[in-house]
């Protein structure tokens, strides 16, 4: 696994390095020590889990996880118990107070394996020749409402509703707001999984449950949950086609 450390302190960096120096399925692929550069780095290395220090200065780990289109795994680093329960409460795959605990090392690093051994499991049919990776719905988004935060399997997202500069993301009973525009956020979505609706929709087609006729050749989508999306004529056409009617 391939692995990049975040963390504002050097000697952190160093001692964090050092632990994970002596697992022979850890490649440590460099270190960060703010949001930007470790924003730059995830893009170009493309770890498969970030060790990500949560108080940093000027920008959070936080404010990193929702400045990226696509978020790997993430083990939370911190010497404060009250972010840790704030990481815990997003589902992070692990957390790790400081100093960290060789123990406690090993046993993050076991969860972080058999997560990304079923995640190979689940995208060894997808075609991975794809010049520009795309957002497919085995790839998580972190979601930061106020206080509350998630990381989201796109799966799990049934649309995407622009909302001036903001898109409201919908997943099970929430609906928070991402800093992002929609036509970013289209190009970036596997088309196979999702569907631009109209100028202010994006649906998840797996969620798609009925489909009927609307005003001058349009349609409307029922998603499972209840939410019901005008398709565009413009793109109704398209649509059927995709959905083999």
């Amino acid at each position: 696994m391939r692995a990049l450390v975040i963390d504002d302190e050097r000697l952190a960096r160093k001692e964090l390095i050092n632990l994970l120096s002596q697992y022979d399925n850890v490649e440590i692929v460099g270190e960060a020590n703010n949001v930007d550069d470790a924003k730059e780095k995830i893009d170009n290395l493309l770890p498969d889990v970030v060790f990500l220090d949560i108080q940093m200065p000027e920008k959070t780990g936080f404010d990193l996880l929702e400045e990226l289109d696509n978020v790997p795994h993430v083990i939370f680093t911190t010497a404060y118990d009250e972010y840790a329960l704030k990481a815990f409460q997003v589902n992070a795959l692990d957390y790790l107070l400081k100093p960290i605990e060789p123990k406690r090392l090993g046993e993050a690093l076991e969860r972080l394996q058999k997560k990304i051994q079923e995640q190979e499991k689940r995208s060894s049919s997808d075609d991975k020749d794809t010049t520009e990776k795309k957002l497919t719905l085995n790839d998580q988004v972190f979601v930061k409402d106020g206080d509350r935060c998630w990381f989201v399997k796109l799966e799990n997202v049934r649309l995407f509703e622009s909302d001036g500069n903001y898109i409201k993301v919908y997943f099970d009973n929430n609906k928070p707001m991402i800093h992002k525009s929609l036509n970013a956020l289209d190009e970036k979505l596997d088309e196979k999984s999702f569907f631009r609706a109209s100028r202010k929709h994006i649906i998840n087609l797996g969620w798609v449950e009925a489909i009927e006729p609307w005003f001058n050749g349009g349609l409307v989508v029922t998603l499972k949950g209840g939410d019901r999306i005008e398709v565009s004529r413009r793109q109704a056409a398209r649509f059927k086609d995709m959905m083999s009617l």
